[in-house]
């Protein structure tokens, strides 16, 4: 029955976790705010943000877990993907705290984090995916398909071969001047619009692999030139356009998981990271499971942007597995895996 601290500062967010075996007894999250002036993520100031409250983070998890730093068993970090001077922060803090402890140390990569959310225990347990399963991950930075045979035997199947759809998010919110983090607002603005206002071009890329590059300017000319004519375009027409956006950007998402789907024979199908809180990918995949008999497993929302909890749910496998890291491990800023 380990207790095991997990550790979470891949990008802006710091966060620390405390699990029992596979139960979360607590998941906190420190934002940084400031970002949102700069329209995006200043690695520097997240790093020094990282290091003023990484320490009020993980007491504050201990004392909701109500236990003692002496009964962890173990500390996990993520070692990456992200920003190098972000994870710097949490790395050397579980290291160190691993040395004073005595305990052992677990990396942990923030992609097989994502997936592997799906088997957090809580009060309200819902199925797990079984193996093997498909699991679509979207986040700001990434955009794959990923066959899951085991806990840690995955293959990705597919990928972005330019730019991911969490960004496409992001950059299409910016050009229509709506404030950073502008992903959600896209979506909480889309509620009220036609999905079906504005037609944007779908790319035909062969395969399983994604691409958004060319829909990004395909969104930017269009705006551009419907800006020529009404310089109030944008702002009469939000709505439309978020909702527009949104349903292209999860048409292509889906047609390439149905296609996965459909190539592999697999129809246990899981969404993970940032985008799969994204109100209109979770109600495409709902539908999708009824038109196609699917077993679908969306996250629960806390569980779907970055978090410690995640982290801690791959650490307790590892802990199983005696897969334990050096005082060596370094960070890394891309995917391993």
């Amino acid at each position: 029955m380990p207790y095991i601290l997990a550790i979470e500062s891949s990008c802006d967010d710091t966060s620390a976790a405390i699990i029992e075996n596979n139960k979360i007894l607590a998941n906190v999250i420190a934002n940084q705010k400031m970002h949102e002036n700069f329209g995006g993520v200043v690695p520097e100031l997240a790093s020094r943000a990282h290091q003023q409250n990484i320490i009020p983070v993980v007491d504050t998890a201990l004392k909701i877990a109500k236990i003692k730093k002496e009964q962890l068993d173990a500390i996990a970090f993520t070692r990456g993907p992200g920003l190098l001077g972000s994870l710097l922060v949490g790395s050397s803090f579980a290291k160190s705290f691993s040395l004073a402890l005595n305990i052992p140390l677990i990396e942990v990569d923030h992609l097989e984090a994502h997936i592997l959310s799906h088997f957090i225990k809580d009060d309200n347990q819902q199925k797990v995916p079984e193996f093997p399963f498909l699991c679509l991950l979207v986040s700001g930075g990434h955009t794959q398909i990923v066959l899951m045979q085991s806990h840690f035997e995955m293959e990705i199947i597919g990928k972005t071969i330019d730019d991911a759809a969490g960004e496409a998010f992001d950059k299409a919110a910016k050009i229509m001047s709506i404030p950073y983090p502008g992903g959600p607002l896209i979506d909480k603005f889309s509620k009220e619009g036609n999905p079906y206002a504005f037609k944007f071009n779908e790319p035909n890329i062969p395969g399983l692999n994604f691409s958004f590059s060319g829909l990004k300017t395909s969104i930017l000319y269009f705006l551009r030139d419907e800006l020529k004519k009404d310089a109030e375009f944008i702002e009469k027409n939000k709505f439309d356009l978020c909702a527009s956006i949104q349903e292209v950007i999860v048409s292509i998402l889906m047609k390439k998981l149905i296609k996965a789907s459909q190539q592999t024979g697999i129809n246990q199908i899981a969404i993970a990271g940032g985008v799969s809180a994204n109100s209109g990918l979770r109600k495409a995949l709902t539908d999708a499971a009824l038109k196609y008999n699917w077993h679908a497993f969306i996250p629960k929302f806390e569980y779907s942007t970055d978090n410690a909890a995640m982290i801690a749910i791959a650490a307790y496998y590892k802990y199983l597995n005696n897969d334990f890291a050096s005082q060596s491990a370094t960070p890394y800023a891309r995917s391993i895996f």
